[in-house]
């Protein structure tokens, strides 16, 4: 089953009226159900994934796409899968700028990896 992407206001705004399902220290995620998700639900079994990084807490664009891809490589990557429905991964803190000067180091990119893992691991237990 392939991952579908959050691309509309309107489903970031359904995601974002409830509240987070699981928290990391830079990471939140909201998540709906499949039979809440209304018409943009194209099969029922479906896996809706969308990030928000935004420049409040990730000022450079080169940051906000590696969140981007690291959320979405993450998932691609899970084993078993998620379960139907959408998932919103929202950035709410930024990186320590003196940990990770670069906006787009190797470093920066391990931790983003190991927290999403850690975040989309407390929602699948």
């Amino acid at each position: 089953m392939r991952t579908q992407r959050l691309r509309t206001r309107a489903q970031f705004q359904a995601l974002l009226t409830k509240p987070a399902s699981a928290r990391t220290a830079h990471f939140a995620l909201h998540r709906l159900p499949p039979a809440a998700l209304g018409e943009w639900l194209g099969a029922p079994d479906a896996v809706w994934i969308g990030a928000m990084a935004p420049k409040r807490w990730a000022r450079r664009a080169v940051t906000r796409n590696a969140v981007r891809r690291q959320l979405y490589a993450v998932v691609d990557g899970l084993t078993p899968p998620l379960a139907p429905g959408a998932y919103l991964v929202r950035l709410r803190a930024a990186f320590a700028p003196p940990q990770f000067p670069s906006a787009s180091s190797t470093a920066l990119k391990r931790a983003l990896r190991a927290e999403l893992q850690q975040l989309l691991a407390k929602i699948s237990a």
